[in-house]
């Protein structure tokens, strides 16, 4: 008989709240609709919920598959399930699309209230502190009164971060991969790039485009194909791409596609279009260059002064984006405030995608990991 490794099908469920919330930014927003999935079953302790926390186009759907048709498992499948590393046999996997997505949860398109009109560019500038609160509220929803962890990589682990700092008593453990305390300079620059992209496109129109005919398409396919480059490697691109030529075998002299990496480029822009909204990727790229947990608190030793999670941070070689140093900087403030964590860097070519491509390895240590905890 077949071991069945897959969650099987699955259906994004949706929780609405009508209390406004303050955000960072001095303003309140109401109502809020959260969509989310969950995989595996809550016990009757309530004591087994994770709760999984997507990067930047990433959404609720983690695992699974919404219908027999589908060709595409949720972005986490090799992740999670039952015999995986959220196995779902142990555990209750808890995964929503954050504040300001546009994969169901309240962002730029939703209708403001005020107007009976999608907010588009009206919508608040949010914050990774702001996605957080709102995954409270589904949390307590949910009657959970402590989680067993929060685990995310890139964009994910900064909210993981978040938990185990505004809400430590909620928390048992954390699990952070290849993420930052806080977005460099560098990693600034290319979301800075990516949101000029969209805002330059002529069909932009200050964000207010969700009724017309034309949308900023090309503006976001071009921050797409950029963004995609920082999550590669040097040797990733090599070995997948080298310098081949794409269906043909001859330089064309025009400034067509020549080579099989400018392909894959245009044709990652192009499928992100299908399945995101421009004025998302403005505010959550946004959010992700405010997080500073440096500036926040003043140091970070001083950040982590009060959690009480045990934490996991992983971190890959060839990640450039956020690399390993970044990582080594949380496992050195966690240490000297006399915290509890584990860190591994694992050798990948993979570049920083490797926290979605490495399932095998990360699997052994996070099963190990989250053992200990439960």
């Amino acid at each position: 008989m077949e071991k069945i490794t897959s969650v099987g099908l699955v259906e994004t469920q949706y929780f609405t709240f009508n209390e406004p919330i303050n955000l960072e930014c001095g303003e309140q927003l109401s109502p809020i609709t959260i969509a989310y999935e969950t995989y595996g079953k809550l016990n009757q302790a309530k004591d087994n919920a994770i709760l999984i926390l997507h990067a930047l186009s990433g959404d609720a759907h983690a695992a699974g598959y919404h219908n027999e048709k589908d060709k595409k498992p949720g972005w986490w499948e090799d992740m999670i399930g039952p015999g995986k590393a959220f196995d779902t046999d142990q555990y209750f996997i808890i995964c929503s699309n954050f504040l300001g997505g546009c994969s169901g949860t309240t962002g730029p398109s939703f209708v403001n209230p005020k107007t009976n009109k999608p907010y588009a560019s009206d919508f608040p500038v949010i914050t990774i502190e702001d996605m957080v609160k709102i995954q409270v509220k589904l949390i307590d929803h949910l009657r959970i009164d402590q989680l067993l962890c929060t685990a995310g990589g890139s964009m994910g682990g900064m909210q993981a971060l978040e938990w185990a700092i505004s809400y430590p008593k909620r928390l048992k453990s954390c699990l952070v991969v290849a993420s930052t305390c806080r977005l460099s300079a560098q990693g600034i620059a290319f979301n800075e790039v990516g949101r000029k992209a969209i805002t330059s496109d002529p069909f932009w129109n200050n964000g207010h485009y969700y009724n017309a005919e034309k949308t900023p398409d090309k503006g976001l396919a071009l921050a797409r194909m950029v963004a995609h480059i920082t999550y590669l490697s040097e040797e990733s691109m090599h070995k997948k791409f080298g310098r081949r030529l794409q269906d043909k075998n001859n330089l064309d002299f025009t400034f067509d596609i020549d080579f099989q990496v400018e392909s894959y480029l245009r044709h990652q822009g192009k499928s992100f279009v299908g399945r995101f909204d421009a004025n998302s990727y403005l505010y959550i790229t946004k959010a992700m260059d405010y997080f500073d947990l440096v500036e926040k608190h003043g140091s970070l030793a001083k950040a982590f002064q009060n959690v009480l999670a045990k934490f996991l941070i992983i971190s890959y070689t060839t990640d450039w984006l956020f690399p390993p140093v970044q990582s080594k900087e949380i496992v050195r403030a966690l240490m000297n405030m006399d915290k509890e964590v584990t860190y591994c860097d694992i050798d990948s070519p993979f570049g920083h995608d490797a926290f979605l491509l490495e399932a095998d390895r990360q699997t052994k240590i996070i099963k190990s990991f989250l053992k200990d905890i439960s």
